[in-house]
């Protein structure tokens, strides 16, 4: 038998739209998952999220598989996981490839030198989801998680380990 489960969300629709933003933008790599239309494919890849233009950026390359992917199939998700604090963001939208070399370079970082020489290689793509929903696990911490697990396994009954709502983003 299934133990009741005992979540519930004190947030506000708006609160768990802000959380999921500033966690997906703290975390910043995902794992981002096409669909081929057979089966899905995740990798991980290092978003950069930009609430106020309504977008999560990536700069991948010309020649990636999820590319053909995204162009059939514009609905992915991307997932961020905290595990030292035991927070998790999913985010679900459609994703568009270009070849927008203004906000390629606009988004470019000296980390992106790992891939590419510079923002001018002619083989980076930007690729722009715009969210249209996402879901929020937020605990309390580790240590708080941990002691919720341990008071239950005593007890019996389910934890109570954070908050969980989806929204419309």
């Amino acid at each position: 038998m299934a133990k009741e489960r005992t979540d519930d969300n004190p947030k506000t629709p708006e609160q768990v739209q802000d959380r999921i933003w500033e966690l997906a933008e703290k975390i910043g790599i995902c794992m981002f998952t096409t669909w081929d239309g057979k089966q899905q494919h995740s990798r991980p890849l290092s978003a950069r999220v930009r609430r106020d233009e309504h977008a999560i950026y990536f700069l991948v390359d010309v020649e990636g598989g999820k590319n053909a992917e995204v162009d059939h199939f514009p609905t992915v998700s991307c997932a961020w996981a905290d595990n030292s604090s035991y927070k998790y963001v999913l985010v679900a939208g459609e994703a568009k490839l270009s070849n927008d070399r203004a906000k390629i370079a606009e988004l470019w970082t000296d980390f992106d030198k790992a891939w590419w020489e510079d923002k001018t290689d002619p083989t980076i793509r930007l690729l722009t989801l715009t969210p249209a929903n996402g879901e929020l696990w937020d605990s309390p911490g580790k240590a708080v998680a941990l002691a919720k697990m341990v008071a239950a396994v005593v007890s019996g009954a389910a934890p109570k380990m954070g908050d969980n709502a989806k929204v419309d983003l």
